[in-house]
Formats: C-alpha cells, sequence, structure tokens
C-alpha cells in the first residue's frame, strides 16, 4: 500500500529575493525537526540576480554598481550553481522537501525538477531536454528555457527552478547565465504560438507538473492572503 504524500504548496506573487531567502530558510528549519509537512513556494521576483557556489566574478559582465541604475538587485546565495538572473514573468519553485521521505537521492531529484520543466514546455508543444553533460537545467535545442539551483542541507531541500514563460530577456545579457558561455536564453513566449500567455495558469500548471512527478497525493494550495505574509 503507498503512503500518502502530503504537500502544501504556496502561491506567493511577486515577493522579494531577501524575503523570500528568509523565508525558506524558516521553513527549512521547520521542516528538518518535522513541524511541518514538504512545502513548495510559487512565486516571481523582482528583477534579480543571484550568485551560487560556484560563482566567478567575470560571469556578472558589468560593474555591480550599475545593477541599481536598471532597476536590480544582486544577491549571494548557498544554492549550487552560478550566477543567474530572476524577474518578473518567470516562474519560480522553491521546494522545502524531506528527501528522505520521499527516497530520493540527490541526483534523482535534480533530473525530476528538469523533468518538471519538461513537461510543462511539452503541454505547450514546446519540445525541450535536460540532462545536458555538466550543463543542468532545460534547454530548447541550443537555447536555456529553465534553470535549476539547489541546495540539500540535513536531507531537506531550499531553492529549487525557475522558468521564463516572457521575461525581458534583455537582463541575461549582462550575465553568462549558470556559468556556459555562447549560449542564448529563450522563453516559452518566443518558443511557443501562444500569443497571449496567462503567468498564474503557467505557474500553476508548473506545480501540477512537479506534484505528479513527484508523486504527491494529498495536496494543499495556500495564498499570500491566507498566509499573512508580507513580500
Amino acid at each position: 500500500m503507498r503512503i500518502p504524500r502530503n504537500l502544501e504548496v504556496w502561491r506567493l506573487g511577486t515577493m522579494n529575493y531577501k524575503e523570500a531567502l528568509k523565508l525558506q530558510e524558516k521553513l527549512a528549519s521547520d521542516r528538518k525537526i518535522n513541524k511541518i509537512s514538504d512545502t513548495l513556494l510559487s512565486l516571481q521576483h523582482p528583477p534579480t540576480y543571484t550568485l551560487g557556489k560556484r560563482r566567478t566574478d567575470y560571469n556578472l559582465l558589468i560593474p555591480e554598481s550599475e545593477l541599481k541604475s536598471m532597476g536590480a538587485e544582486l544577491h549571494y546565495t548557498q544554492r549550487g550553481g552560478d550566477i543567474t538572473f530572476h524577474g518578473p514573468r518567470q516562474a519560480i519553485l522553491y521546494p522545502i522537501l524531506s528527501l528522505r521521505d520521499i527516497s530520493l537521492g540527490a541526483r534523482k531529484y535534480v533530473e525530476n525538477l528538469e523533468s518538471t520543466m519538461i513537461e510543462l514546455s511539452s503541454l505547450y508543444g514546446v519540445k525541450a531536454h535536460g540532462q545536458r553533460k555538466c550543463e543542468t537545467g532545460v534547454w530548447v535545442e541550443d537555447r536555456k528555457i529553465g534553470a535549476i539551483g539547489v541546495r540539500i542541507s540535513s536531507g531537506i531541500t531550499s531553492h529549487g527552478l525557475a522558468f521564463n514563460i516572457d521575461p525581458d530577456l534583455t537582463f541575461f545579457k549582462h550575465i553568462v547565465p549558470c556559468g556556459i558561455a555562447d549560449k542564448e536564453v529563450t522563453s516559452l513566449r518566443k518558443e511557443t504560438d501562444v500569443a497571449d500567455l496567462d503567468d498564474e495558469v503557467v505557474q500553476d500548471q508548473l506545480v501540477s507538473c512537479f506534484v505528479r512527478l513527484f508523486g504527491y497525493s494529498n495536496v494543499v494550495w495556500k495564498d499570500k492572503t491566507s498566509l499573512n505574509i508580507d513580500g
């Protein structure tokens, strides 16, 4: 008999990166002591560059002092990977999960995150793929549509994935995304014939793909107002 898996999905709308990071840290601590069940944060960020543990300074192509004039922030993080960009019209999922409870290793976990974005892309007729050698994330041919950067501490995950619905791709021109040079960044809008993509619909579809691939049977959806969280 299969043990039911419980998941809370928090729809947070647009949230400042620093606030989202603080929330993840609190939830990860609570998950470690089983104070909460597995939780998935679904949100977007204002324009933000983040650098992971594999960061190299030369992958930021403009002076850090210029970011503020562009309306963007820069944050150093403890997730895996190099530099990436988060911004409006990009669907972000931050899973706070116990990998032990769902019997997944780190590699399979990352593969499932890739598969989540691949399955979403297929809903719109876009053929995406992952598992490129030394290049995590999801690709449409040689164009990157989804990024992954995770942190796993004591078997508890944080950070996660970012899928490009229709962000302003010019922000990516100021970095070497994920440290991978000579590769384009793309979006669902660029790769599909659908002219009017609804961010909330696409984001919920991404969550549904995640739920199916990770095998959750009991899902509770919560929004920002019911959680009383200030972004």
